[in-house]
C-alpha cells in the first residue's frame, strides 16, 4: 500500500473519486466524476462549527468524530460492500484534511489501497484555473457566428453528431445567451462547475484537429468566460451563418417553444430591455407577448435590438471579421440544419 502523495495528475489511476465534503460544498463544484459520500451533512458541518466557536474546540472535535464515525459506517454498508481487496479509492476533502483523512483510515484498516489527495479541492481547483489558460492558447479554434435566430446552437451539434470537435458553452452555462436565454426550470450551475466542465471539455480535444464554437460575449447569463478562452477566441479566424430574416424567425419559433406557452413570463423577460430601447417600442413588444402575436415581436426584436447589438459587437471585439467566411441560409429546418453544418464544417 503506497504512502506517496498522490496529486490531481494521478486521478485517473483510481477506481473511485470520494468527494468527502457536504453536499453543499458538493454541489457548488467537484471534481468530475467524483461521488459524494459525505463525512458530515449540511446540517452537522454547521452545528461542528458552532460548538468549536461558541463551546471550545475540544467539545467539537468531540462531536464531531461521532458523526463522521456512523456517516463513514453507513458509506462502507451502503455503497462499498460490493468492493474486492483490489479496489482502489481516491478520496478529498476541502484542503485534504481531517475529513478525508479520517475516511481514507477507516478504508485502509478494511484492507483497500485507499489514497487521500493532496490539497484537497482546493487543489483541484488551483489546477482547473493554472492549466484553463494553456489549453485556451493551445487549440485551433474555429468560431461560428451570426446574427441571433441564426441556429448557431443547432448547427453546432449537428456538426459535434457528424465527428467535429465541438465545445457548447452555451450547453455548460444552461443559458443561451440572450434576454430570452435562460432556459425554464433549469438553473445555471455555480461558476466554478462551470469552469470545471469548461476544463474537462477542453482537456478531451485532439488540439491537432480544429475546435469549433459559437461566438459568445464574456456573459452568458450570470456565467463568466474565462478571459483566456474569450481572448483566443477572439482572435481566430470566423465562420458567419447568414441566414434570411424569414428562417431565423421561424428557427426561434421552434427553438424557443415555451415562448407560446407563457406570454406573461415572455413579457415579464422583455422588461429588463428597459432603458435599452425606447418605451414606446418597449410597450408594443410587451404587448405583442401578452396577445401570443410571436411573429411581429420576433421580427421587431431581431430588426430592432439584437441585429444592431451584433453588428457592434462583432465590430468592436473580433479581431478577424474582415476575414470572415460566410454561409448563406435560407432553411433552418432540422433537416436544412444538417445541410447547413455541413457546409460550414468544410470551411475549417
Amino acid at each position: 500500500m503506497s504512502t506517496r502523495p498522490y496529486t490531481v495528475v494521478d486521478l485517473p489511476q483510481f477506481d473511485a473519486i470520494i468527494d468527502a465534503r457536504t453536499p453543499a460544498e458538493f454541489a457548488l463544484d467537484h471534481v468530475p466524476g467524483a461521488i459524494n459520500c459525505p463525512v458530515l451533512s449540511n446540517e452537522e458541518r454547521h452545528l461542528v462549527g458552532t460548538t468549536y466557536v461558541q463551546v471550545s474546540a475540544f467539545e467539537a472535535r468531540k462531536m464531531g468524530g461521532a458523526m463522521v464515525a456512523r456517516n463513514i459506517a453507513r458509506h462502507l454498508d451502503e455503497s462499498f460492500s460490493r468492493h474486492g481487496t483490489q479496489w482502489r479509492p481516491m478520496v478529498y476533502c476541502w484542503r485534504g484534511g481531517m475529513r478525508s483523512g479520517s475516511f481514507v483510515n477507516v478504508l485502509r484498516m478494511v484492507g483497500w489501497d485507499a489514497q487521500q489527495l493532496k490539497g484537497g479541492y482546493k487543489a483541484w481547483r488551483h489546477h482547473v484555473v493554472d492549466t484553463l489558460p494553456a489549453l485556451s492558447t493551445a487549440l485551433s479554434w474555429r468560431v461560428l457566428c451570426g446574427a441571433t435566430g441564426s441556429a448557431k446552437t443547432r448547427v453546432l451539434h449537428a456538426m459535434a453528431e457528424a465527428g467535429e470537435q465541438v465545445l457548447d458553452l452555451e450547453g455548460l452555462a444552461e443559458h443561451r445567451g440572450s434576454v430570452l436565454g435562460e432556459v425554464p426550470g433549469v438553473p445555471q450551475p455555480a461558476q466554478k462547475a462551470f469552469e470545471t466542465q469548461l476544463f474537462a471539455a477542453m482537456a478531451g480535444f485532439d488540439p491537432a484537429r480544429p475546435v469549433w464554437v459559437e461566438a459568445e460575449s464574456r456573459r452568458i447569463g450570470r456565467i463568466t468566460v474565462p478571459e483566456s478562452l474569450s481572448d483566443a477566441m477572439r482572435a481566430s479566424p470566423l465562420v458567419e451563418i447568414v441566414a434570411t430574416p424569414q428562417a431565423r424567425v421561424d428557427h426561434l419559433l421552434r427553438d424557443y417553444d415555451w415562448l407560446v406557452q407563457d406570454p406573461a413570463a415572455l413579457s415579464q423577460r422583455l422588461g429588463s430591455l428597459k432603458g435599452l430601447v425606447p418605451n414606446a417600442a418597449l410597450a408594443q413588444w410587451q404587448a405583442w407577448a401578452q396577445a401570443g402575436d410571436l411573429v411581429p415581436l420576433l421580427s421587431a426584436l431581431l430588426n430592432d435590438h439584437y441585429d444592431p447589438l451584433y453588428n457592434r459587437s462583432m465590430g468592436q471585439y473580433w479581431a478577424q471579421i474582415g476575414n470572415v467566411k460566410r454561409v448563406g441560409a435560407d432553411d433552418l429546418s432540422p433537416d436544412g440544419i444538417v445541410a447547413l453544418a455541413e457546409r460550414v464544417a468544410r470551411l475549417a
